[in-house]
């Protein structure tokens, strides 16, 4: 699958932004990457992803700033939050800030794809459809 879809992946973890961007490029979607929420927010004025995949915690600016910024943008790209965080008060904030999906860490290649699928097919429905709040995936049972 190829898709004109750009994306914006912002992790200061080397592995897992390896790890994930492989799985983006892989699934067909181009792959912009930030090794922290400073070059991410610069990239994200810069290069008008579709969405914004940004991990919560990293050095230099964390994941609740680059959302505010994304909000004064233009045209906001959609965003889905990644965290190993734990803490119902983050979720309901990056929630309160507009995340269209919040992922905790650890969770299936799958269920990244699905998420990014899904906050991508938004766009689409969107128009048709009343808005819906974030959907939360995680592979923990609470």
């Amino acid at each position: 699958m190829s898709t004109d879809y750009k994306i914006l992946l912002i992790e200061d973890d080397r592995e897992i932004s390896s790890t994930l961007s492989g799985v983006i490029k892989s699934a067909g979607y181009n792959i912009i990457v930030a090794p922290n929420g400073l070059e991410g927010q610069k990239l994200a004025q810069t290069e008008n992803p579709d969405l914004v995949i940004t991990d919560m915690m990293m050095p230099k600016m964390g994941g609740f700033p680059v959302l505010e910024s994304l909000k004064s943008l233009p045209s906001p790209p959609k965003v889905i939050m990644i965290t190993a965080n734990e803490g119902g008060r983050h979720k309901a904030y990056a929630e309160m800030l507009g995340v269209d999906d919040y992922l905790r860490k650890p969770f299936a290649m799958d269920v990244f794809l699905d998420a990014i699928a899904r906050v991508l097919a938004k766009d689409i429905s969107d128009e048709e459809k009343p808005e819906k709040g974030p959907v939360t995936r995680s592979r923990k049972k609470s």
